[in-house]
């Protein structure tokens, strides 16, 4: 069910909730071999050169000048930058305070139309990219200019994210909880009880890379059937620990990206396919690759040039890496592959393959249980060990995972809420009218290839 709202004009203070560690850890060892693509035509798209000449292209490196400029006040806000090397240096050179730069933000954005019909094409598509965008900017120009201030997860989720996500009270999620503790064998804690069950589904350190090195291939493979991917795609993939997150992707430009698995805590069979796939294919590499050759390299479209990280964007950047998984391996294909391939390359044994399967099924439903732990701890309503607590009590992860979540919520704010809403807005906008995988597949490159954002998936 699509419970979506529009969000319009939402100017409003948010707190600073950035502070990503740099990403230079060790020397990165190449994951799969790049395989050269004929690089073909979206059908019945024409190339063009922008859809109102100079005056949006002006608009569009004014933007791409003002995101480079706020990454000035945090180094980690601009998460991938590609465009002309000269902007960066200029904009480093820059002594704009937060302040300016939401005044600036807000004269461009007020440059751009009021009307918002809803038009598919991609000309309308991206002057809307461009006002949603900018008013994430402001919203976050003007949270580093104040200091932060009082937080609020749904103002926060409203202007940076250009969504409202539900909620849903814990008594949601008592059923799930319920029908977890008769399927986990032992008397003692649920938590701990599914913590020992899943110790037996740890990839060890040594099998890990032959292990992700099949589930990528695989999750290309599977992506190369529907998806025509750039030529000499391919990225680098890494091990990292002590971050807030279980796996990056640092785009490069040119089709190239550097992806990082964090390995701090222990790593469990499914987590390859799922990291595969939303990391690489059809997931966070795919997307920003597509975006880079339809819209930048095909059209000039250059504020695709950058991405920065708190924004509506993103979203849709976790939303489709997160449905991207499902689309790659419907039904049963994962558990079939997992079984076949996977499992015996980790030394695990096939047998327990289903049962594992029975309880992560229930633990996806809830997930939507992060977002009201996140709401309640950033609107202070409780303290960051209560929100360990019920990541432990609500969501079952362990006290490692959940201390780590705790982090990431701390770093991210409501960020989280891009992994489990942004999974069903994707998936409402795929299925809508798709009958099979071929034409689920279609609607997924359409969304990956174009400058849709929340408020326009329902266009």
């Amino acid at each position: 069910m699509n419970l979506f709202r529009c969000v319009t004009r939402v100017l409003v203070t948010v707190s600073s909730l950035l502070a990503v560690a740099a990403c230079g850890q060790k020397e990165p060892v190449p994951s799969v071999d790049p395989v050269a693509e004929k690089v073909p035509v979206i059908e019945g798209e024409a190339v063009s050169g922008g859809d109102s000449g100079i005056h949006m292209d002006r608009l569009a490196e004014d933007y791409v000048r003002l995101v480079l400029e706020l990454g000035n006040h945090d180094s980690h806000y601009v998460d991938a930058y590609y465009g002309p090397a000269d902007w960066k240096g200029a904009a480093a050179a820059s002594s704009a305070t937060p302040q300016q730069l939401a005044w600036r933000a807000e004269q461009l954005w007020a440059q751009l139309p009021e009307s918002e019909a809803a038009d598919d094409s991609l000309e309308r598509l991206r002057q809307h990219y461009l006002k949603t965008q900018l008013r994430a900017v402001m919203a976050y120009a003007r949270s580093l200019a104040d200091g932060g201030g009082q937080r609020d997860f749904d103002r926060e989720a409203a202007a940076l994210y250009d969504t409202q996500p539900p909620k849903q009270p814990y008594s949601h999620f008592e059923p799930v909880l319920s029908e977890l503790d008769q399927l986990l064998p032992g008397t003692g804690p649920l938590q701990a009880r599914l913590e020992a069950f899943r110790q037996r589904f740890v990839i060890s350190p040594e099998k890990m890379p032959a292990v992700f090195r099949a589930a990528i291939e695989a999750c290309r493979e599977r992506t190369k059937k529907y998806l025509a991917l750039p030529r000499d795609e391919h990225f680098v993939l890494s091990y990292v620990t002590d971050k807030p997150w279980s796996g990056y992707n640092w785009y490069q430009g040119g089709a190239q990206s550097l992806i990082q698995i964090n390995t701090e805590l222990p790593v469990t069979i499914d987590r390859a396919i799922d990291l595969g796939c939303h990391e690489g294919y059809p997931g966070h590499h795919t997307y920003n690759a597509l975006l880079e050759r339809e819209l930048v390299d095909r059209r000039g479209w250059v504020e695709f040039s950058v991405y920065p990280l708190f924004s509506p964007q993103s979203l849709i950047a976790e939303g489709s890496a997160n449905y991207g998984i499902e689309l790659a391996f419907p039904g049963g294909e994962k558990t079939r592959f997992e079984k076949e391939v996977l499992y015996p390359l980790a030394g695990l044994n096939p047998a327990d393959a289903d049962s594992y399967v029975r309880v992560l099924g229930l633990l996806e439903k809830l997930r939507f249980a992060e977002n009201e732990i996140a709401r309640q701890y950033i609107n202070g309503e409780i303290d960051g060990d209560r929100a360990v607590e019920l990541f432990q009590q609500i969501t079952l992860m362990s006290p490692a995972k959940a201390r780590q979540r705790q982090r990431f919520v701390d770093t991210y704010g409501a960020y989280v809420i891009n992994y489990n809403w942004g999974k069903q807005l994707v998936g409402d906008y795929v299925q809508r009218g798709a009958g099979t995988d071929k034409e689920r597949w279609q609607r997924f490159t359409k969304l990956l290839s174009s400058p849709r954002l929340p408020s326009s998936l329902s266009w």
